[in-house]
């Protein structure tokens, strides 16, 4: 559970998130009924400085499930990108550059720093100077992708014979500033540096915004809440001819999930100084080209769709009772978990013999498993249903002295909350049909 001073962190930290458009008053209570969830159900581990993190859209600790919904979130992004155009290619970049480079931040042992300062001997020239020397020799680490990106146009030109357009894509950690502190963050960051002529630059900004907000949509329950939004001239990038911003409305307001900029050719130029003959590319003419960058931030991006996905429901039980159960309905794709796994009455050494052959049939199936079967304190089923639905589980098994009698077990759906009856040598085709239906959506 959030202690009280967690509490008072997230109405801290929920107040201070924007993006430069005017936020709205945060909902103290949506925001504490999500990050209670995210916290409860192993998306990310509880901590005031690791869930201010979760608000802040930077890299956090996350949970088990956080870190699957991340992960299936990367590959999505990672196959919408580079199977979008066959000229997409992926590429590795080190996070970490030589030293003495001219740009990023700087990765500096304490150590060492912490030896320097403690020279009594040195006046505060002298240890002005040799901090300023270890600084300059520690190595650099990035604040995005975008300079790999441009460092490794010229060698892959040759796998298109130097005609545009083509892209390269990376994900991977990035250091970005957390606050007015001067200290920085990790970032999980996607990348994709699109090379196209002159002429067809912002036609390509145009088209790479569109696939990326009908990418976000595809996957939210309400896709209303993600838009994108051209960039004011007085905010843009210095070198950017234009550019878009795609958000998504949170209670408390809009945050930028990914920033599309065409940025014309002077980058490409920096990268390469002195090489101008080796960067021109032919689009019909020869020419350098230019570029169309599209960054993203996948721990927002995770956020985004964790608070897009939770609904709060209410029923009336027939009792004159109105109860109220809270779900994740994340896409299928994205969900953690696709199924769980439980006994009811019976012979409980039968049942759990069931339950892991099932098990071992979803594993080689790469349907991911929740084996609540192994539980071994007493749960009713409601309360159950009501912890995988907070979990996200897509179906909900339930192995029952009737599975040992006739072979059947009941299935009950997340979205849609029916129970149904089916033998248990259909289910495993049943759940790889679903998942991989809804993956073709």
């Amino acid at each position: 559970m959030l202690t009280r001073s967690g509490r008072f962190v997230l109405s801290r930290c929920s107040s201070t998130v924007g993006t430069g458009h005017t936020t709205t008053a945060p909902t103290e209570d949506q925001i504490q009924m999500l990050l209670q969830l995210c916290v409860d159900r192993h998306y990310i581990s509880p901590g005031q400085r690791n869930t201010q993190h979760f608000l802040r859209g930077f890299g956090c600790s996350y949970g088990p499930l956080g870190m699957e919904l991340k992960r299936n979130l990367l590959d999505q992004w990672w196959h919408s990108v580079t199977r979008s155009r066959w000229q997409v290619f992926g590429i590795n970049t080190l996070n970490c550059g030589e030293e003495g480079a001219a740009h990023g931040l700087r990765m500096v042992d304490s150590g060492l720093l912490q030896k320097v300062l403690e020279q009594p001997e040195l006046s505060r020239e002298q240890l002005v100077h040799e901090a300023c020397r270890l600084l300059q020799k520690s190595p650099s680490v990035r604040k995005s992708l975008l300079q790999g990106a441009l460092e490794q146009f010229v060698p892959s030109m040759e796998l298109v014979k130097r005609k545009l357009p083509f892209g390269l894509a990376e994900t991977g950690l990035c250091f970005q500033p957390s606050d007015g502190s001067g200290c920085s963050a990790e970032v999980t960051q996607t990348s994709l540096v699109w090379f196209c002529s002159p002429r067809t630059s912002s036609q390509w900004l145009d088209h790479w915004t569109r696939h990326r907000l009908k990418w976000w949509r595809k996957f939210a329950l309400n896709p209303s809440g993600f838009s994108s939004s051209e960039v004011p001239q007085e905010e843009l990038e210095e070198s950017a001819l234009r550019g878009v911003k795609i958000f998504y409305n949170f209670p408390w307001g809009p945050e930028s999930l990914e920033t599309l900029w065409s940025r014309g050719d002077t980058e490409l130029l920096d990268a390469h100084r002195g090489a101008h003959s080796k960067l021109q590319c032919r689009d019909g003419r020869k020419s350098v080209p230019h570029v169309v960058s599209v960054s993203g931030n996948v721990d927002r991006g995770v956020k985004a769709f964790l608070s897009n996905s939770l609904q709060q429901l209410k029923r009336d039980d027939g009792k004159q009772k109105l109860q109220q159960r809270k779900a994740l309905k994340l896409h299928p794709v994205l969900a953690p978990v696709k199924v769980a796994l439980d006994i009811g009455r019976g012979a409980t050494v039968e049942l759990r013999q069931v339950c892991e052959g099932l098990l071992q049939e979803f594993l080689e199936a790469k349907i991911s498993t929740w084996p609540g079967y192994l539980e071994t304190l007493p749960t009713s089923v409601e309360q159950l249903i009501a912890k995988y639905d907070e979990m996200g589980v897509l179906f909900t098994v339930v192995i029952s002295e009737n599975t040992l009698e006739s072979g059947l077990l009941q299935v009950r759906s997340r979205d849609t909350t029916i129970k149904e009856t089916m033998h248990v040598s259909e289910i495993k085709n049943f759940l790889s049909r679903y998942i991989s239906a809804a993956d073709n959506l």
